[in-house]
């Protein structure tokens, strides 16, 4: 395995525990116990994945995400956080983080989810015939990875993209939120996790004309959800 994992944690015996762990599982981890060190890490060296507490000493979990960003650093994040508060999770994911996960948490569930971001890391995106995808007033490169909307340039998180790049592999079809984080975030099994739910909404504010009446990525009563370039 080997991978590289740049663990900012600042509660001393979790950091331990879970550098431990981590390690018997054949991660290589390099533990740091403030925001400002692990910045200056994440920055100068090369890591597979970061798992970044928000609540840290000097600089928060957040600054560290966006100043890695702001750089063009585009390891996978994935954020510990103790707080329950949605809006702290959609922060996280807005600034460019591709997972959260509350404390307290099983350990087995953090390896399901740093494994599942690292498969989708190297992995391939959906493969699709044309490179520039229209709907609405909407334009998507979908080789540059850029989305424009009424000629203006959007800024989207890689995973918002991901989302949408699988949602235009797959249009007018029923996608179950299960089928969605195996496809898109790599998870397998049946994980009780709001994350499908949050880019969504998060994509709609940034696509939709009207976000609480969208008219392409649609609700699935009880299912998931369905994208209709065309309505």
């Amino acid at each position: 395995m080997n991978e590289r994992i740049l663990l900012i944690e600042d509660e001393p015996t979790l950091s331990l525990l879970l550098r431990e762990r981590l390690e018997k599982e054949g991660y290589s981890v390099s533990p740091c116990c403030d925001g400002e060190q692990g910045l200056t890490h994440g920055l100068r060296d090369s890591f597979d994945l970061v798992l970044l507490d928000i609540k840290l000493p000097g600089r928060n979990g957040f600054e560290v995400c966006r100043e890695l960003r702001r750089h063009s650093i585009n390891v996978p994040i994935l954020m510990l956080t103790a707080r329950g508060d949605v809006k702290d999770r959609v922060k996280g994911l807005k600034i460019g983080a591709d997972d959260y996960l509350a404390k307290p948490f099983d350990v087995t569930e953090l390896l399901a989810r740093m494994e599942a971001v690292l498969r989708r890391s190297n992995g391939s995106p959906p493969q699709l015939i044309d490179s520039v995808f229209c709907f609405g007033d909407v334009t998507v490169d979908l080789k540059e990875e850029g989305v424009l909307r009424g000629g203006s340039p959007l800024e989207l998180t890689a995973k918002e993209f991901a989302l949408l790049r699988y949602f235009i592999a797959k249009p007018n079809e029923r996608l179950a939120r299960q089928t969605l984080l195996e496809e898109v975030w790599g998870y397998k099994g049946l994980l009780h996790t709001r994350t499908v739910d949050l880019h969504v909404a998060q994509l709609r504010q940034k696509l939709e004309p009207d976000p609480k009446h969208p008219r392409h990525i649609l609700t699935v009563f009880r299912s998931g959800y369905k994208f209709v370039p065309y309505p």
